[in-house]
């Protein structure tokens, strides 16, 4: 399938307008806090010029301890280890990739984290488009599960009714830590190289991560909304510092996009930006049994379904 003209630029200017879109929603929540915007250019592995991004940051607000929305579009030579396992030839070959992702780490344990991302990429030739979101509560509320995905199934019937089905089971798959034999979270969607290992129309997937993009605040500000007033105790936060240490195995250990950063020379900054400002590993740490923290632990145990 042809490529169509100008895509790579049209990805890139939706994924900056989802970063400002999504920025200046979060910051409706704030009283004073804002992001701060930091602008940077990396170079290419032979010196050249190799894109740069934006990344602004969040911190110190009274609802979210750090967000960060991350926008790229770089370019280089990938290496023929790494090229290879993406699908392309087994030698150096060019690169170029822009997109948008967002993690955002709430101070009450009661508000769940969340992560999003949508991306194109072209490899030599290829060139594909992956993305989703997902959410990882600390205190399960069916409610705030079901709103979630129920969003996330509005957009993809829009797109196609196989979309939510597949795209729901990938995600659980993803977002797996196995030597935890947990989930993440509770899920969301994941989709990736729609263009490379199945033949799609590009401009309609590039919709289809329009409506995602443009949707995310659909998904999550209302449950902030509901949450940001709980009472929570000193155990319970205890509980979600516990519980974010699961987040960083998982970026650190099985993150594809950590490791694409880091095997293209990415902003190592910007690239471990999704990394909780706090975060505890307790030894060998029990929860009661009958309490919320085992019925969460059990759920990510065992993915269930949350909207037919």
């Amino acid at each position: 399938m042809t490529t169509p003209p100008n895509l790579s630029q049209r990805a890139s200017d939706l994924y900056k307008s989802i970063q400002t879109h999504i920025c200046a929603n979060l910051e409706s929540l704030e009283p004073t806090a804002r992001f701060k915007s930091d602008e940077w250019e990396r170079p290419d592995a032979k010196g050249g010029h190799g894109g740069g991004g934006l990344t602004r940051i969040l911190s110190g607000g009274t609802v979210f301890e750090k967000a960060g929305v991350n926008f790229s579009a770089v370019r280089g030579t990938m290496p023929a280890a790494f090229a290879a396992k993406l699908g392309g030839p087994s030698e150096d070959v060019p690169f170029f990739a822009t997109g948008v992702s967002l993690v955002i780490h709430p101070y009450s344990p009661m508000i769940p984290t969340t992560h999003a991302n949508w991306r194109y990429l072209e490899l030599g030739n290829a060139c594909w488009l992956g993305g989703g979101s997902d959410l990882t509560p600390y205190y399960l509320y069916e409610e705030d599960a079901v709103h979630f995905h129920s969003v996330l199934k509005g957009v993809c019937d829009k797109h196609s009714p196989e979309y939510y089905p597949r795209f729901k089971k990938a995600c659980d798959e993803y977002f797996y830590l196995p030597h935890r034999k947990e989930t993440r979270g509770i899920g969301g969607i994941f989709y990736d190289y729609l263009g490379r290992d199945e033949k799609v129309d590009l401009e309609a997937t590039l919709k289809f991560s329009h409506d995602l993009g443009f949707a995310f605040t659909e998904q999550y500000l209302p449950i902030v909304e509901r949450r940001k007033g709980t009472p929570y105790t000193e155990k319970e936060k205890g509980f979600q510092l516990l519980r974010r240490g699961r987040y960083v195995e998982f970026n650190l250990l099985y993150d594809r996009g950590t490791h694409f950063g880091l095997q293209t020379g990415g902003r190592i900054e910007s690239i471990l930006m999704s990394l909780p400002p706090i975060v505890h590993w307790d030894y060998c740490p029990t929860v009661e049994e009958g309490s919320r923290e085992e019925l969460l632990i059990q759920t990510l145990m065992n993915p269930r379904e949350w909207v037919k």
